[in-house]
């Protein structure tokens, strides 16, 4: 298990921690000279711990793998968070003509949301109308109309007439500033 100071001080002094995976299936954090598991790992997660997986024998990166394999095992064991349907449209992407799209879109989003996390709880814990998820899904949706256009011109259509409530001019700033920062990531994509 990794030793929390020593995690703790490569992670403050900016270093990302190399996890090195061998054929045993170990894993070796090498910032604390200790055998951790996928749970460790997904602590490291939680507690925004960089680090990287490399496969012992070949040198190759796989963290996306380590990662994927820590959200399956908490899909498993734990509460399950990603909806069924979620995951058949997820799996649908893979090989359509929008699978590049993906994974900024996905990334844009989760950004979107921890951004909006405190206004989500407060919500719940206010017992709230959806009105503040409603308002973060419109903004999600807009970033998704706004990158699908970027991908398939033409297809651009007339935004809907904005109603009394949604047309508060500091919501549309906002949208303008969400829809650069996708645009300017579809743009370093492209290249």
């Amino acid at each position: 298990m990794a030793r929390k100071s020593d995690t703790a001080s490569a992670s403050e002094a900016g270093d990302t921690i190399i996890i090195k995976k061998y054929a045993n299936r170990r894993l070796y954090n090498t910032s604390s000279s200790s055998y951790i598991t996928l749970d460790d790992l997904a602590k490291m997660v939680r507690e925004n711990v960089e680090f990287v997986v490399i496969d012992a024998k070949s040198g190759d990166d796989i963290t996306h793998s380590i990662l994927t394999q820590i959200i399956m095992d908490e899909e498993a064991h734990g509460e399950q968070m990603l909806p069924v349907s979620f995951l058949r449209q997820l799996i649908g992407m893979y090989g359509n003509s929008m699978q590049s799209l993906m994974p900024s879109y996905l990334e844009a989003s989760m950004a979107n949301f921890r951004q909006n996390q405190s206004k989500i709880r407060e919500a719940f814990e206010k017992g709230m109308s959806a009105g503040p998820l409603a308002a973060i899904h419109e903004t999600n949706m807009a970033m998704m109309r706004a990158a699908a256009e970027t991908f398939i011109p033409g297809q651009r259509k007339k935004p809907p007439e904005p109603t009394a409530e949604k047309s508060s001019q500091a919501e549309i700033e906002a949208l303008r500033e969400q829809m650069a920062v996708m645009q300017k990531k579809l743009d370093d994509l492209s290249k």
